[in-house]
């Protein structure tokens, strides 16, 4: 979808979001083809597909960064994680240390320097052979953090090799 004020796709898994010196993300691939420079208001991993939604202009970015950083903007996601939340429904919340060094989140417990508050709300859509697939809300939007949280209590996100998961699928 565009229109004079936004852009919105589907990234594919695979791709980053932002560009590289090696490579060209989605949003230099899109910039690309609307001949115009697209605005980053967030991110999704690599290895993550989903919807992202850009601004065309810098006033654009203002409003839509102000209505995310507000909570106006919801942020869901579907994941299919190895083994059962204990409820169907909860919230997690955690401190998480960021080590840009490693390109690693870690869940901590103590505030210490570089250390922030993480939350989400998560809900059991279906359980199926170890698996299940939860659909959850970011209430804070910190690097890999559903990743962290779940694979913080014994439920890694299916394929996420590098936060624990031994199911490559």
């Amino acid at each position: 979808f565009e229109d004079e004020y936004i852009t919105v796709c589907i990234k594919p898994q695979g791709i980053a979001s932002e560009d590289s010196p090696n490579e060209k993300g989605i949003i230099g691939l899109l910039s690309e083809r609307a001949g115009q420079n697209l605005h980053l208001l967030h991110r999704l991993d690599r290895n993550v597909s989903g919807v992202m939604v850009f601004a065309n202009n810098k006033q654009g970015a203002a409003v839509l960064s102000k209505a995310i950083a507000e909570g106006r903007l919801k942020k869901e996601y579907l994941a299919v994680c190895d083994g059962f939340p204990q409820e169907d429904k909860g919230v997690f919340e955690d401190l998480l240390f960021k080590d840009s060094r490693k390109n690693r989140s870690y869940v901590v417990k103590r505030i210490r320097k570089g250390v922030k508050d993480a939350s989400l709300e998560y809900e059991v859509l279906q359980k199926a052979k170890e698996k299940s697939m939860v659909k959850v809300l970011l209430h804070t939007g910190r690097t890999h953090q559903i990743r962290v949280q779940f694979s913080s209590r014994k439920l890694c996100l299916t394929g996420d090799i590098k936060y624990g998961s031994k199911d490559r699928t």
